[in-house]
């Protein structure tokens, strides 16, 4: 059992028919491929910020399991007194890489991409995060058998001065992906919050990666769908998502062939805790 605010549950139903069988063939229509970015600048605190990626993909048909990468695209971000941070693809993997970029709370940038003779924008400001304060760790007896519940809780103080969201993350060793949530200060302003993680799974000693992320109002209302419909995805929203939704970058060559993905900068925090 493993829980992060939000989180979905599904039950998968196999059946098996032991009469003749039949190989039904289903004629699907392949669509235009859509570019899909990835560019969420993350700001560790503690460093400088300077090395940074944007991952371009394109979507494929429903019978290839194989992302297949956007190479030979140009991509900038560009500051608000004009600085212009170049993004050079590392070989033909579609990850474009700046080994110069220079992060700042509440600065103001803009993505430009230039992909297949399209052009694609979007601007977002880089927002700060707070400091994980510190951590507790709870056991829950099972109801009914099975394995002891671990329940951990990573603690911040919220900033009172304004609204705040956040992005909420935990990296489970027993898992190849994180799991996220995103929360709000609406019922905390000024108090101290906490992310909350719950798993049937977990031995003492294992290590558990906590992440912290201040973010957009935008973002947070995007993160929380898109977290809802990754459910098939064991909650990784970075997976290939079973429903389309937009995100804040702008095809300005066909506003109609908008790309999925989204562009969002901000402070990170993360503490590793190792499980009592």
């Amino acid at each position: 059992m493993k829980k992060i605010i939000p989180y979905i549950l599904l039950s998968l139903f196999t059946f098996t028919f032991f009469s003749c069988e039949k190989v039904i063939d289903v004629d699907l229509n392949d669509e235009q491929p859509k570019l899909v970015v990835d560019a969420v600048i993350k700001w560790q605190k503690g460093t400088t910020g300077e090395s940074q990626t944007i991952k371009l993909t394109k979507t494929s048909n429903f019978y290839n399991n194989e992302v297949p990468p956007a190479s030979g695209a140009t991509v900038t971000i560009t500051n608000s007194i004009n600085t212009v941070f170049n993004f050079i693809e590392d070989g033909n993997t579609g990850n474009y890489i700046c080994n110069n970029f220079v992060p700042a709370i509440n600065e103001s940038y803009t993505l430009h991409i230039t992909f297949e003779g399209q052009t694609y924008t979007a601007t977002d400001k880089l927002y700060a995060t707070p400091p994980i304060l510190y951590t507790q760790q709870t056991n829950v007896p099972p109801i009914g058998g099975g394995e002891e519940i671990v329940q951990v809780k990573f603690f911040f103080q919220d900033n009172g001065l304004e609204d705040n969201f956040y992005l909420v993350g935990v990296q489970n060793p027993n898992y190849v992906t994180p799991d996220y949530g995103v929360i709000n200060d609406e019922f905390f302003q000024g108090n101290v919050m906490f992310g909350f993680y719950a798993n049937d799974n977990l031995k003492p000693g294992q290590n558990l990666k906590l992440y912290l992320q201040g973010v957009s109002n935008p973002y947070y209302n995007y993160m929380n769908k898109l977290i809802t419909i990754s459910g098939t995805n064991n909650g990784n929203p970075f997976a290939t998502p079973p429903a389309t939704l937009r995100g804040n970058i702008i095809n300005q060559s066909n506003p109609d062939d908008y790309p999925l993905g989204y562009f969002s900068l901000g402070e990170t925090d993360t503490r590793d805790y190792i499980i009592q």
